[in-house]
């Protein structure tokens, strides 16, 4: 346990972040795993599974060990209904994530109670970046023009998933491990930026932390209320802008329009349902407020390639 205090103070200090002001939160920190990995002047790893005993965040200010940088964070979230209606603006999302932003972005860095959280997080430098992406950088163009304030969240595909939970779940060091973590790293950009190439298409434009709250609250209403979608008046309300600026901004952060965000998400869902509980297929189409189950039946197929039963009979243990 002490090292890996240790670890993430000489992380901290490497990042420019000063612990000095939470070091008593940072004592509720039970690891389960730290490692970081300096592959500078490219990149900074950083591998953590972890549960905190109480609640709390600091702010992450900007980070200047790389001048210009991309800061990358996928986890694995596992949290009860009752600790994930407690958190706040923006929210842990309890689906497997990854959320992106410049290194020079201020952040709220946030540890809920009792909350498993497996994470990778990558630091790093632009230019690298590019020449990884090669000739195809230029579909990806916001992501390297870092004077512009934004912020991604992109839900992480099965391969993303499985990859970190691997790399949080490793008990030993590899023979070459630089050259393993670097590769690793790398695979997990890879499947990202695959990933965030089938997004709608939408202009990146500047959006301030205000912004990024609202849409933040609009988000975690949705998937607060699955079983009844929100009306316009009340989008609007919530997101405390008109409806064209909230659809931009909120397809820009997440990638998705909202309804069709609010229906990946009550898939998502009803997968977990099937799967985990003893419930049927129309129980639990009824309890994510379909009246139609013809309709929720091809909703299903659509994200998962079958029919809900033929799913849960593949699927459940």
């Amino acid at each position: 346990m002490l090292d890996e205090k240790r670890k993430m103070r000489q992380l901290a200090e490497k990042l420019g972040i000063s612990l000095t002001s939470i070091e008593e939160e940072v004592k509720l920190l039970h690891f389960n795993r730290l490692n970081i990995v300096d592959l500078m002047p490219e990149m900074l790893l950083m591998v953590r599974s972890l549960i905190s005993t109480q609640t709390f965040a600091y702010k992450r200010k900007p980070i200047g060990v790389i001048e210009k940088g991309l800061f990358i964070s996928f986890q694995n979230i596992f949290l009860t209904e009752e600790t994930g209606k407690a958190i706040g603006k923006r929210a842990l999302n309890n689906q497997p994530h990854v959320r992106i932003m410049p290194s020079h972005l201020e952040s709220e860095v946030l540890f809920p109670r009792d909350v498993h959280i497996q994470q990778i997080t990558i630091l790093v430098e632009l230019e690298y970046l590019k020449r990884f992406v090669g000739n195809d950088a230029d579909k990806l163009s916001y992501l390297f023009v870092v004077e512009k304030t934004f912020w991604i969240e992109e839900f992480m595909s099965p391969e993303m998933t499985d990859l970190v939970a691997q790399l949080a779940n490793l008990s030993t060091e590899n023979i070459l491990s630089e050259a393993f973590y670097r590769l690793k790293a790398l695979e997990l950009i890879y499947l990202l930026f695959s990933n965030l190439l089938k997004r709608e298409k939408t202009e990146h434009q500047h959006l301030s932390n205000a912004e990024i709250d609202a849409v933040y609250l609009v988000r975690n209403t949705i998937e607060s209320n699955l079983e009844k979608p929100l009306t316009k008046d009340e989008l609007v309300k919530l997101g405390g802008m008109n409806e064209l600026k909230l659809r931009r901004i909120f397809t820009q952060v997440f990638g998705k329009g909202i309804y069709e965000y609010y229906n990946h998400l009550r898939m998502q869902k009803a997968a977990r349902l099937l799967k985990q509980e003893d419930l049927s297929v129309s129980e639990v189409g009824y309890q994510l407020g379909f009246s139609n189950l013809s309709y929720f039946g091809r909703l299903f197929e659509k994200h998962f390639g079958l029919k809900p039963k033929k799913w849960t009979d593949k699927n459940r243990r």
